[in-house]
């Protein structure tokens, strides 16, 4: 291969994510292709180069000297293409890509989105729910940055709001009664991605609630709070995603609010190249600051 024409560059993008993951697994997953596909890929690769770059079992391939030098290469040129390609392309066009918790985008940051907007007319927000580790030091370069609930002290995070969180019950429910033992009574209503807020919220305030007549569970934190409204029952809510409905009277928590485990996170890509993410992460501690704590 002695011009560019003849460089095989789907099979270099797939060595390059694989010398960066180290596992064919991750590296499909990456590239939205299968295990398989990566494999052949590599293998075409060294047949073509006549050199071998991987090495060891199938269950602990490991970079030879060569596949490691040309793993590095490949990344740097892949990164320098990266930002050629973010410098001549308008901000307009390529926005601010944001990963966040679905929930606490439609119920906290969507709605607090026109000031930012105000502020920085220039920078247009795409927003997509995830909800799985942030992995922009593993070379993730799909995201800007993102937005998750973990321990204020997580490394490369920027904590922007603290969380609390306690029972809520519809008012209906609860019939006028604030009674706080009878939401032991009621019955709880929980959500797959957390399930065990009962069980933090019981560590946190040394409580022991009594045992629920049912306990329902939710694919997704929005439609337990939407239960919660409907009356069917008891959640633990949090109050950065609950507190509109508080104020409004339509839900209540009769222990109140204790401060969570877990708090929100702003994560930067050290990738990204684009000037929105500074501007969005000083916006972040901004509204995090005007939100008022329970």
């Amino acid at each position: 291969m002695k011009g560019r024409s003849q460089l095989p560059l789907s099979s270099l993008r797939a060595f390059e994510v694989f010398g960066r993951h180290g596992r064919m697994v991750t590296a499909a997953e990456e590239l939205y292709v299968t295990h398989g596909a990566i494999s052949r890929q590599i293998r075409q690769l060294q047949v073509a180069l006549g050199v071998p770059l991987i090495e060891g079992p199938k269950s602990q391939l490991r970079l030879t000297a060569a596949g490691a030098r040309l793993a590095q290469a490949l990344t740097n040129s892949f990164d320098a293409i990266t930002c050629a390609i973010e410098d001549v392309t308008p901000i307009e066009e390529k926005g601010l890509k944001i990963s966040c918790l679905g929930t606490f985008a439609m119920r906290w940051l969507i709605p607090r989105l026109p000031r930012f907007y105000r502020a920085y007319p220039a920078y247009p927000v795409i927003i997509s729910e995830a909800w799985a580790p942030v992995e922009f030091a593993e070379g993730d370069s799909s995201f800007d940055a993102a937005i998750r609930m973990g321990p204020s002290d997580a490394l490369g995070a920027t904590l922007f709001m603290r969380e609390f969180h306690g029972p809520v019950v519809a008012t209906s429910l609860m019939d006028g009664q604030f009674d706080p033992q009878a939401i032991g009574k009621s019955p709880r209503l929980s959500t797959r991605t957390h399930p065990h807020a009962w069980a933090d919220w019981e560590m946190n305030t040394s409580q022991t609630a009594s045992e629920p007549s049912s306990n329902t569970f939710f694919d997704h934190t929005y439609y337990m709070l939407a239960a919660a409204n409907a009356g069917l029952g008891v959640a633990i809510g949090t109050w950065a995603l609950v507190e509109p409905d508080i104020r409004s009277g339509h839900l209540v928590a009769p222990h109140g609010f204790v401060p969570a485990n877990d708090h929100y996170l702003y994560f930067s890509n050290p990738r990204s190249r684009n000037p929105a993410v500074e501007a969005f992460r000083s916006w972040l501690l901004e509204e995090g600051e005007r939100f008022h704590s329970p």
